[in-house]
């Protein structure tokens, strides 16, 4: 495909009319917006954006939930030359106002009212923002309706005016500014361009199942880079677009049936647990034929991978055991699923297998959002994926290993640098031009990277002993106790742990044992719920160094979550924040 700029995916994407372009979804209601409707919104809003001062250059932020508006205002900022700075719903005003005061956004489009309610609050304080769009909902004064900007942009002109401004962008124009999500300190604004976003896209497509035929799903906030690049990317083949949340997609899955979407590995250790917690507790007949039908599921998927036929024997009890079982567990995902790809966070070992069991292709990638972010993703031919790796590195980037171990990658796809940052931009490229990613991996000789932590995360003892914390965090999260794992250690004498407990199965275990399920607080010191966390730790401890078993332990009186500040949007752990929280809990394990 001949593409220099995401206008040019934009135009792909509408080339062949439909009555459902995309599709918002909601619990129990759906809206779906034609080609035409969607098109006819995108050059209108184009239309206004000059006549409230947007020029080349300027930047306009978007807070808003997936829908399909979400990419209407995307398109139409990118078509008049703007810059989309998108940001997430669950910002503080405080920390809302400095982005916009680092970015200078003169315009900020605020899906609601409620969501607005932080930008009137902080509008005084930010001196470059002349404008408030809000999506839906009745408006405050001095707050434009988005729909009445719409409606004032429409015109017999307009159309010719939105690719005549769409023709004059290069493709090394700026496309957006993505503020990192602060695990390590205050967010940096990464610049990316047009030539960035379309060179990844592009050179992902050959590694992805997805072509016109399809219905993507996005539901991972837009606003990250990973959910934005695969959205180009779906422009790029004209697929069709469902939209949803986080929040609903798990009960929204069975309705929309994709084909194919991306997801984070929480999401999938989420299903995992669900499932293998109602086997538990199943009657004995029933638990013993899950089990057969996993391991005849991961039999047969090994050759699938392998891309070598299936023995007689082999294939009859898949047939068997996919009928009795593995359909179901992929019914639970709508059951058309031909492509997924798990991407923000290491996605374990064990998740991959059994969701591959069941039938379900994920594929495991890794990037940044310095790097638009794919640097490496596993194909879906037999071959190209590789269980435990993120795949190879695409085609058009260089990769290398420093001294350390850590990644480093050159190429099409790489950030410019750091808006209003340029000392922290020159730190992350060396003389050669190779941006340091801050991951340590491995590269085995067939090119499949494995990333095995992350540099700034590893644990240095007070003995001088190197820890990897996330592997080890990987196995505890295995257990049903267990819903997030975050080890201490650094310049301390030996190694401890946090547990954030699943609340839910802590709840019913707590049922059966006739202990007060009321109060977390109490619970999570009850020596029966100890004993619980402590089994995990010994079983973990087993297959450890002794320098990297865990010492002591503590269960947190709460589940670490986005809301509570200790978990990015994307879910990783917000080490320092949780550190910090915590810290007398710490303290104590080494007094």
């Amino acid at each position: 495909m001949n593409a220099r700029t995401i206008i040019d995916l934009y135009r792909a994407s509408i080339a062949t009319p439909r009555e459902e372009y995309a599709t918002h979804y909601l619990p129990g209601v759906s809206r779906p917006f034609s080609t035409q409707e969607f098109h006819q919104r995108t050059v209108a809003l184009a239309a206004r954006l000059p006549d409230l001062g947007v020029k080349r250059g300027d930047r306009v932020l978007l807070l808003c939930e997936n829908r399909p508006e979400w990419h209407i205002i995307d398109v139409a900022t990118l078509a008049v030359g703007a810059v989309n700075v998108p940001v997430y719903p669950t910002l503080t005003a405080a920390q809302l106002a400095y982005q916009l005061r680092d970015s200078g956004a003169i315009v900020a489009i605020v899906e609601n009212a409620e969501q607005m309610q932080k930008f009137l609050a902080i509008h005084a304080d930010c001196p470059d923002l002349k404008h408030l769009i809000q999506i839906e909902g009745a408006c405050a004064p001095g707050v434009h309706s988005l729909a009445e900007i719409i409606a004032a942009g429409q015109g017999p002109r307009a159309e010719d005016a939105f690719w005549a401004a769409a023709a004059a962008i290069d493709e090394d124009d700026l496309a957006t500014i993505v503020y990192t999500s602060g695990t390590t300190g205050e967010p940096k604004g990464v610049m990316l361009t047009h030539r960035n976003f379309v060179s990844n896209a592009l050179h992902i497509l050959p590694r992805l199942p997805v072509t016109a035929d399809d219905l993507a799903l996005e539901f991972l906030p837009l606003c990250h880079v990973f959910e934005r690049c695969a959205g180009y990317l779906y422009f790029a083949v004209a697929a069709r677009r469902a939209y949803c949340t986080v929040a609903t997609v798990g009960e929204l899955l069975t309705t929309i049936r994709p084909t194919a979407f991306c997801s984070v590995p929480r999401v999938f250790e989420k299903v995992y647990d669900r499932v293998h917690s109602r086997v538990a507790t199943a009657p004995t007949l029933r638990r013993k034929l899950f089990h057969w039908a996993l391991e005849v599921g991961q039999q047969a998927s090994r050759h699938r991978l392998a891309g070598t036929p299936m023995p007689a024997g082999l294939r009859l009890r898949h047939r068997l055991a996919d009928a009795l079982v593995l359909k179901k567990i992929r019914a639970a995902l709508g059951g058309r699923v031909k492509g997924i790809i798990s991407g923000a966070a290491p996605l374990p070992l064990y998740a991959n297998e059994f969701f591959h069991a069941a039938g379900i292709p994920v594929q495991e990638g890794y990037g940044l959002t310095e790097t638009s972010p794919a640097i490496a993703v596993n194909g879906y031919l037999p071959g190209t994926n590789r269980l435990g790796s993120v795949g190879r590195a695409l085609d058009n980037l260089e990769v290398k290993l420093a001294a350390d171990g850590e990644l480093l990658v050159r190429g099409p796809s790489v950030a410019k640098g750091y808006w209003n940052k340029p000392e922290a931009t020159v730190e992350v490229f060396d003389p050669d031009g190779f941006f340091h990613t801050g991951d340590i991996a491995r590269i085995d000789e067939d090119g499949f990277i494995y990333i095995t932590d992350r540099k700034k995360d590893i644990i240095v003892t007070a003995g001088g002993k190197n820890v990897a914390p996330q592997p080890i965090e990987n196995r505890l999260k295995q257990s049903p106790w267990v819903d997030n794992a975050v080890l201490i250690g650094d310049r301390r004498p030996f190694i401890v742990a946090l547990f954030s407990p699943n609340l839910e199965a802590l709840a019913a275990f707590a049922r059966d044992e006739g202990l007060p399920a009321a109060d977390v607080g109490t619970l999570v010191t009850c020596p029966e719920v100890i004993a619980l966390y402590d089994a995990v730790v010994q079983e973990v401890n087993q297959d450890l160094a002794r320098y990297e078993q865990i010492r002591k332990f503590r269960v947190l009186p709460v589940q670490l979550s986005i809301e509570s500040g200790h978990l990015t949007p994307t879910v990783k752990i917000k080490r320092r924040v949780v550190e910090k929280d915590f810290a007398n809990l710490i303290e104590e394990m080494y007094s």
